[in-house]
């Protein structure tokens, strides 16, 4: 958002004074609602006055677009539930489609613990997805307006909650900036010694933590940074890290 604002803000620099001011001004007194914003507005009036045309527009979008591949994530997944459920855990499972889902046929002692279940040998592997998504921490925008992109130097702190490390072997982890999807792969005893991990999340809720990632921290988590490709293979990996005694 902010190399449009800024290309929008060069364009009308270049207007005439009166123009310029005359747009300036009628921005200020703009009411936007959702989809008529005042991005809409500025270039609805560059092509009116024939600053820009239609194929400068179309660059501008596309342009847009491509920096900001994963905002419709924000957008179409407004709640926690369909972000962490619906996107998060179909998304995962697209890249690993060896994972399965649990049932009590092939899990017996089953409870919604975790959220994927792989067999690898005689072993079964457990595990959890969590997700979360990068926002100006200082902004009370609507989600999409204040998501960030990866290059971004503005404050985020993404809080995996709700984690019980006890109830599965591997954790997975999502974030998602409007330019880039990371993935993180954890045996759960390391998120459990983690000195960010908190327990005692919910009253009532033991062994239940959770862990802030933010802009100062997340450094520290590069050793569990995966690539999307080799998902499975660490997975597996950070089973056997968690099985060995």
């Amino acid at each position: 958002m902010e190399i449009l604002e800024a290309d929008l803000e060069k364009l009308i620099g270049q207007l005439p004074t009166d123009d310029s001011d005359k747009l300036k001004n009628s921005l200020e007194e703009l009411m936007s609602v959702y989809p008529f914003n005042k991005y809409e507005y500025i270039i609805s009036n560059l092509l009116g006055i024939d600053k820009i045309t239609l194929e400068d527009y179309l660059t501008i979008r596309e342009e847009y677009l491509v920096r900001n591949e994963y905002l419709h994530i924000y957008e179409k997944y407004g709640s926690p539930t369909s972000f962490g459920i619906t996107w998060a855990q179909s998304h995962v499972h697209a890249i690993a489609p060896e994972m399965k889902k649990p049932t009590k046929k092939e899990c017996p002692g089953f409870d919604n613990e975790y959220d994927f279940f792989y067999k690898h040998g005689k072993a079964t592997i457990r595990i959890e997805v969590k997700a979360s998504r990068a926002v100006d921490a200082k902004s009370d925008d609507p989600l999409f307006i204040k998501a960030l992109a990866w290059s971004s130097k503005k404050p985020f702190d993404m809080n995996f909650q709700q984690m019980k490390p006890s109830h599965c072997d591997v954790f997975v982890w999502v974030a998602v900036w409007r330019d880039v999807i990371k993935y993180w792969v954890f045996p759960s005893k390391d998120v459990e010694i983690n000195r960010y991990y908190s327990k005692g999340q919910h009253r009532g809720n033991v062994g239940e933590g959770q862990l802030h990632l933010n802009h100062v921290n997340i450094k520290e988590f590069k050793k569990y940074e995966v690539k999307p490709s080799e998902l499975l293979k660490k997975i597996i990996k950070a089973y056997k890290k968690q099985s060995a005694k």
